[in-house]
């Protein structure tokens, strides 16, 4: 399989009234996005509120997932932190021929590297067909790879352990690992990241910036100047205000009510907040009717 490379949403699932998983609507923003930009989507990553939802509705989405016209260009969280469920659901998506993963170390307990290589190797055995994403989030999980993990669980296992997501921002300017994709998790470290030999980015923000990102990842590649990454940068510093979740999904809620859907804890952002977030981003020339538009 070719190297992760190029702009990842992690996506948002979309909720119905009744806190259901709406699955055709949640897989219609994923190819939206995609078709805005995106060169993939990550589904079921921690904006996709993957800790909340149940596990029979991952597997429902799954199985439909499976028909998308882009269903070459998703990531799979598993977004579960017991290793068997883990295995499990990894395996029914095997078994729909998705094999590419984006995969957290579990939240809550206090573990170092040896424990983490250890919850990695248990995967990789149980499932050696798969190409694995480390997802770097120590904010989440409690715990931040070290250079070293990294490196240690690529010699081990090079053919399944491919990439990391950096939220943690601790590894994407020193982690150099040949055929190994490094991608921050926010826009503002893109460009930067590019100039460094990073591969990309997988960020919750670029589910309102997906073309905005492409832009700068394109005109980056081909040697043109940069026309509007200060824009980006602006606009992901503004969600950066606020829970990430409940921002993208209070803008996007001015476009289809559903948006005002999250599982508890979770919530929209309140009216003051909403008020702030879609003022300071009308002051950037960037609106919900502006992104529907373009």
């Amino acid at each position: 399989m070719s190297k992760f490379e190029g702009i990842y949403a992690a996506t948002v699932s979309v909720l119905n009234n009744d806190l259901s998983l709406n699955i055709d609507k949640t897989i219609n923003h994923a190819e939206t996005i995609i078709d805005n930009g995106c060169h993939g989507a990550a589904i079921f990553g921690s904006t996709g509120q993957a800790q909340l939802l149940s596990i029979s509705e991952k597997i429902n989405l799954l199985n439909k997932l499976s028909l998308s016209k882009h269903k070459e260009k998703y990531l799979i969280g598993t977004g579960l932190n017991s290793l068997g469920e883990t295995i499990n659901l990894m395996r029914v998506a095997n078994s729909l021929s998705f094999n590419s993963f984006l995969i957290m170390p579990p939240a809550y307990y206090k573990y170092d590297d040896q424990d983490v290589k250890n919850f990695y190797s248990k995967i990789v055995e149980a499932s050696p067909q798969s190409k694995i994403i480390l997802y770097n989030f120590e904010k989440l999980s409690g715990y931040k790879f070290s250079l070293k993990c990294v490196e240690d669980l690529v010699k081990s296992f090079p053919d399944q352990i491919v990439g990391v997501k950096d939220s943690s921002y601790n590894l994407y300017e020193n982690l150099k690992l040949e055929n190994f994709s490094v991608m921050p998790g926010s826009e503002t470290k893109l460009l930067s990241g590019l100039k460094l030999g990073c591969s990309g980015i997988i960020t919750a923000t670029c589910n309102v910036t997906s073309q905005l990102a492409r832009k700068v990842y394109d005109d980056f590649k081909n040697g043109k100047d940069q026309t509007v990454n200060q824009k980006l940068c602006d606009i992901r510093q503004v969600f950066d205000r606020y829970n990430l979740i409940s921002a993208i999904h209070t803008f996007l809620k001015n476009k289809d009510d559903i948006y005002k859907n999250l599982l508890p804890p979770l919530r929209t952002l309140d009216k003051t907040e909403e008020k702030d977030l879609i003022n300071s981003l009308d002051k950037l020339n960037f609106s919900i009717k502006s992104l529907m538009a373009a």
